[in-house]
Formats: structure tokens, C-alpha cells, sequence
């Protein structure tokens, strides 16, 4: 038993796993919220950035688009870069931006730079300005540009198709006939012209058969002018001379760089001729060459050598392809965002040294929080074993602190307890002694024939036995009065009478003592419920007490007056039994019984009605210092314990015991050299049932 008991002291004294721990509880829940709290500010952080950075991206790239379309007009229609300078400069001034031209070569063109010594360029251009060979991202977002997959030469770039004023003032003008013919047919149409100065009808809706029912005819503004026919036949030219070199045969192309059945132009000796309008049913239809057949493989061929063919005639026309360069003016290029490798490092090492940071703080205010409670359970532990008690250092004024302060109240107050404990068991063990030593003297000297049992002998032993009963008495109404079964039986009592009858039953031992004993009752004094018996024994136990410690020629009063009249001392109240009725405050008075019985004044809290019975002595008086602990059991100014100066040290503590059954209280007043005064405070009136 004794091995399994220190195996438990052991086990208990082990420090408690950190996963179980409070500080291992406070760490988890601390990286959990740092984690999660990490977690959610760089997950929005990088949609909110990610966002705004792109719809940055988007504002830019639609301005570069605008900076791009712009200079890439001004490379088609200009057969060099000269004079692009103002262009360039209006282009920044717009956008707030650096914008620079170079050659492949990186020779400077153009550039908006304000500073005397403008930043280095970037290593990579944003776009290549060439007509001939048009980016299809940024065409696609800008407003005019045309560009396809098939074809990637700016429509702008027109070279030998640009039409003279002549021929554009001459198509205006038919083009403006169509459109009226049509509106006056019910059509909405309007007149559109494209880079090469050359008109067209624009039709408002989709309706091409009901165009074909009118009688607006376009022949004439749909054929070639002698500029464009003659640019047509330099590009048939050039585009046959790619076929011969592949081994096939030549292509007529149209106005619209169509070839095969598509092509419905005719011959230029076949163009349509004016006729009266009665005789155009019968008007022959032209002659036709028979259409060619063409493979997938031979239009893949084609349309590789028009475009070639494209390129090569218009050369000449357009500005050679230059490197643009668009930043700030700082020098940087348009900023960008990603989850790189790099990045995400950074995202990561941000996100550890947060968590690191929280869970260092956790683990210094967990260790913090946790010292004292080691402490207190150490603390603890020790006064379990019986150890000596021990105080936890306090410091602060949190609830740890105020913990620890309660904690060393409640050590210290255990250890008065203890305290006591011990002494009752050595006063009960040494007031138990004396009778029975000399009742078992008187017995042996008895047997041993040395003494006659006479009867002086009997009295004698009979006395030891009375004392004896008596202290045994006592302890067992302390033990009733401790459990709170101590029983009274209240009924009304005239407190004058009850006065008169215990100086009666002491007058012999005060005039034995030449003591003088009066009672000086008020008539006044309303009648209390109390039980008479047991309220004789508390006052009749001070009077004794009173006498014993009144030196000759003292004297010893009883008296007795309404509640407010006179100072009495208030103690705590606890619980009992009352036939017929409830108690007061029940419970159990299991407190230090030390700090109270000092004097009190009136205004104690109880009602003006009390009726207080006092015991006063002209004897020697407490001292201040002992006058806490007089209604402590066994408790006895003189430490000898002799019987020639003093009783077993039980009268005070039944006293109290006996007032607080009655829902009263009992205190003490005492002057040191003058003399004490003991009070017993009741209710005037019964308790409530």
C-alpha cells in the first residue's frame, strides 16, 4: 500500500504531457489561428492584387494597343520613319507614358524622354511596328485594325492601290448615285471609303437578294480603275512568278485578291457596256474562261505566294519594321504579377516567420500563464503529503495572482486549523487526564490500604467524576453544536427572572470567593424566545467564569436591557435545530472561531429589539492580544492549565455556541487592570416558523 501510494505521489507530481497540457493547448489553438489568419489575409491579398493588377494590365495593354495601331498606320502609309518624332511625342503626352522607336539594330528613331540622359531601354521591345507583319494580340484590341491569321499585312498599307483624286473624286461620286438609288428603294445605305481613297456602299441590315430586285446597278463603281489595274497586273505578275518557281500554273486575281471560281471580274475587253434599259434582258452575256479546278494544296500554295507577292510589291511603300518600346518614364515596363516559383517563396517565407512570431509570443505568454499554476499545483501536492505549508509567490494583480492570493489564504488558514486541531486533542488528552489520575490515585491508595474509603474518599471521588461528566458534556455539545444538530426547545422567558435564578445558583461559590454578585435587570427587557435551560447554562457559565477570575472584595453584575440601549459584540452566526420552528442562518461553524468575540458596538446589524444580557467583572482583565481568541475551545490565558486558576477552557466556546443556537451572538469587552464585560445578544422575538 505504501509503494502504490508513493507510485500516485509520483504520478502525480509528473509533469503533464505537452499534447494534454495547458500551454500545448494554447500553442495549437495559437497556430491554428495564426495558420488559418495567414492563410486567409494571403489568399485575399493575392485575389485582391491579382485583380487590380490585371485590370492595370488590362488599362495598359488597351493604351499600348492605341500607342501600337497609331504608329503602325503611320508605318503603312509612310515609306519612312521621318517626322515620326511629333507622332510619338502627342502619343505620350496622351497616355503618360515613355514610348521609343529603334531600328532592328536598336538604333534610336524616336523617343518621348524628357531627361537630359533618358534610362536605358529594356532589354525586350514591347511589339515590332511592321505593316507588312502585323502582332494579331494587340491589332485585335485596337479600333481599326484588321489583321488575320491568313493575312497579317495592315490594310492600310495600300502602295500602288492608292488612288489618285481624279478616280476618287470620280467613284465618290458613282458610289453616291448607288446609295441614293438605294434609299430611294427603301434601303438605308451609306457611303464608306477605305484606305486606298477607294468608296463602297455600306447596306444598313442583311438583305442581299432584295438588292439584286432593284434597278441600282453598280458595274461601274465595282470595276477596277486604270490605277488599281495596273497595280492588280504588277501583283498577278509577281505571284505567277512564285507559282513558275513551284512548277504550277498562274492565277487571275481580282480586286479583292480572290482567285478561281470567286473571281467575277471580267475581261477588260469585255467590260459591261451602257444599254437602254428595254434592251438589257436581251443584252448577250459576256464571254468567260471555263473555271480552273484547285486542290486544298493548290490554294495553300496560292495564297503563300499572293501574300509573298503582297509584301514584295509593297515593300517600297511602307516604313521598315521598328522595335517599340513603351514604359514609364522612369524606365520600367508595364508591371505584372504571378505565382512564380519565387513568389510563392516569398508568400511562404512571409507566412512562416508570422507563424514562427505567434507561436514564439504563445510560447512565452503560455509560460508566463502556466509558472504560477505549477506553483499552486506543487503547492498542492505538498500539503496533501502533509508537508509543510507553503506560500506561491504572488505578483500582479490578474486572476492568476488573485488565485494564488486566495490560495495562500486558504494554506494559511489550514494551517491555523491544523494548528488548533493539535492543541484541542493535547488540551482535551490533558483535561481528560487530570480527573481520571486522581480518581485512579484514590483507587489504588484505596486497594493498596493506605487511604479509608470514607466519606470524605467517596466526595472526593465523586467530584473527580462530576468533573470528568462535565467536560465530556461539554465536548458533546460542542460536537452537537459543530454538526448542527444541537437542540433547543424556544418558548417565552422573562430575562429578569432567569437573571435571579443564576445568581442564586452561584451566589455560594461568590461569597466562598468574597465576591459580590447583584443583578441589575432593566424592567423594560421584553421577553425573548430562547430555551431557559440551555440559556441558563451560557449565562450561568459566565458568571462562573467571571467569578473565578474576580480577585476579593470584586464584584460581578448580571443585567439585561433592550437592543440599542448598550453596546454588545457581534460574532458570526451558525445553524441549529429549533423544535417548532426554523434557525437562523443555518450551517456549519467550521471557521476560525479566533476572530471573533471582540466588542462591538449598537450598531451590529441586528434590530433595535434585541434584548442583550451582559456579565461584567471588576477582575484583572484580558489583554488586548488575547481578548480575539477567550471563546476559543480550551483556550486559557494561563498556559499551565492548573485547575487552581482556571476551568477546562470549554465554558466560553459552548457560551457562543449556545447564543448562536439562538440566533444571537456573544462578545467581549475587557480593559486590562478593570475588568471584562460579556454579552449575550438574542432577538426579542421568536424566530419566524
Amino acid at each position: 500500500m505504501r509503494r502504490n501510494g508513493e507510485a500516485g505521489r509520483a504520478r502525480s507530481r509528473s509533469r503533464v504531457p505537452l499534447r494534454r497540457s495547458l500551454l500545448g493547448r494554447l500553442l495549437g489553438v495559437s497556430a491554428l489561428v495564426a495558420a488559418c489568419s495567414v492563410a486567409a489575409t494571403a489568399w485575399l491579398a493575392v485575389q485582391t492584387t491579382s485583380g487590380a493588377i490585371r485590370q492595370e494590365q488590362g488599362r495598359n495593354l488597351a493604351a499600348d494597343a492605341r500607342i501600337y495601331d497609331t504608329l503602325l498606320g503611320y508605318a503603312a502609309q509612310n515609306p519612312t520613319w521621318n517626322g515620326v518624332d511629333a507622332t510619338v511625342r502627342k502619343l505620350a503626352e496622351e497616355s503618360g507614358r515613355r514610348i521609343a522607336l529603334t531600328t532592328q539594330s536598336r538604333q534610336l528613331l524616336a523617343d518621348s524622354a524628357t531627361a537630359e540622359v533618358p534610362p536605358p531601354l529594356p532589354p525586350q521591345a514591347s511589339a515590332v511596328v511592321d505593316p507588312l507583319s502585323v502582332d494579331t494580340v494587340l491589332a485585335a484590341r485596337s479600333t481599326e485594325g484588321q489583321g488575320t491569321a491568313a493575312d497579317r499585312i495592315d490594310p492600310r498599307a495600300v502602295g500602288p492601290f492608292l488612288l489618285p483624286a481624279a478616280e476618287r473624286t470620280e467613284l465618290r461620286q458613282l458610289a453616291e448615285r448607288h446609295a441614293i438609288c438605294l434609299n430611294r428603294s427603301g434601303f438605308a445605305a451609306d457611303v464608306v471609303v477605305g484606305p486606298s481613297g477607294r468608296p463602297r456602299v455600306q447596306m444598313v441590315g442583311n438583305a442581299p437578294e432584295r438588292v439584286l430586285s432593284t434597278k441600282c446597278e453598280s458595274f461601274d463603281l465595282d470595276a477596277p480603275t486604270r490605277t488599281e489595274r495596273k497595280a492588280l497586273d504588277a501583283l498577278n505578275g509577281l505571284a505567277d512568278a512564285c507559282l513558275e518557281r513551284q512548277g504550277r500554273g498562274g492565277v487571275r486575281l481580282d480586286q479583292n485578291l480572290f482567285w478561281g471560281d470567286q473571281v467575277t471580274e471580267p475581261r477588260q475587253e469585255e467590260r459591261p457596256v451602257p444599254v437602254p434599259e428595254d434592251a438589257r434582258e436581251a443584252r448577250a452575256a459576256p464571254a468567260v474562261e471555263p473555271p480552273r479546278e484547285f486542290t486544298g494544296e493548290d490554294d495553300r500554295a496560292i495564297a503563300s505566294c499572293v501574300g509573298t507577292a503582297r509584301s514584295e510589291q509593297l515593300g517600297s511603300y511602307v516604313a521598315s519594321p521598328a522595335l517599340l518600346f513603351i514604359g514609364d518614364e522612369g524606365g520600367a515596363t508595364v508591371p505584372g504579377f504571378d505565382l512564380s516559383p519565387a513568389n510563392t517563396a516569398k508568400i511562404a517565407g512571409v507566412a512562416a516567420l508570422v507563424l514562427a512570431l505567434t507561436v514564439g509570443t504563445s510560447v512565452l505568454a503560455g509560460a508566463r500563464l502556466v509558472r504560477p499554476l505549477h506553483a499552486l499545483t506543487g503547492a498542492a501536492q505538498r500539503m496533501r503529503d502533509g508537508e509543510e505549508s507553503a506560500s506561491v509567490p504572488v505578483s500582479g494583480d490578474d486572476e492568476i495572482a488573485r488565485l494564488a492570493a486566495a490560495f495562500n489564504d486558504m494554506s494559511a488558514h489550514r494551517a491555523r486549523l491544523e494548528e488548533q486541531r493539535r492543541a484541542m486533542v493535547s488540551d482535551v488528552a490533558h483535561e481528560l487526564r487530570t480527573p481520571l489520575s486522581n480518581i485512579r490515585g484514590w483507587l489504588e491508595a484505596a486497594q493498596d490500604g493506605l487511604a479509608d474509603p470514607d466519606p470524605a474518599f467517596v466526595s472526593s471521588l465523586l467530584e473527580e467524576a462530576v468533573q470528568l461528566q462535565h467536560i465530556i458534556d461539554d465536548l458533546q455539545d460542542l460536537a452537537a453544536a459543530d454538526a448542527g444538530v444541537l437542540r433547543v426547545h424556544p418558548e417565552p422567558v422573562r430575562v429578569g427572572e432567569l437573571l435571579a435564578q443564576v445568581a442564586a445558583a452561584h451566589q455560594a461559590r461568590a461569597d466562598t470567593a468574597e465576591v459580590t454578585l447583584r443583578v441589575a435587570a432593566d424592567g423594560q427587557v421584553p421577553e425573548v424566545a430562547a430555551d431557559p435551560v440551555r440559556l441558563r447554562q451560557a449565562v450561568g457559565n459566565l458568571v462562573s467564569n467571571a467569578v473565578r477570575h474576580t480577585p476579593a472584595g470584586g464584584t460581578v453584575t448580571l443585567r439585561a436591557y433592550g437592543g440599542g440601549a448598550a453596546g454588545g459584540c457581534a460574532a458570526s452566526r451558525s445553524g441549529a435545530v429549533f423544535e417548532g420552528g426554523s434557525g437562523s442562518d443555518s450551517g456549519s461553524p467550521t471557521g476560525d472561531e479566533g476572530e471573533s468575540g471582540s466588542g462591538a458596538g449598537a450598531g451590529s446589524g441586528f434590530p433595535s429589539g434585541d434584548v442583550v444580557i451582559e456579565v461584567a467583572d471588576t477582575g484583572t482583565g484580558i489583554p488586548a492580544e488575547d481578548l480575539p481568541y477567550v471563546f476559543d475551545r480550551f483556550w486559557r490565558a494561563e498556559k499551565s492549565r492548573s485547575r487552581r486558576t482556571g476551568g477546562s477552557g470549554l465554558g466560553l466556546a459552548i457560551v457562543r455556541k449556545l447564543a448562536e443556537a439562538h440566533g444571537g451572538t456573544a462578545g467581549a469587552e475587557s480593559t486590562e487592570g478593570e475588568g471584562s464585560v460579556f454579552s449575550i445578544r438574542l432577538p426579542g422575538s421568536a424566530p419566524t416558523p
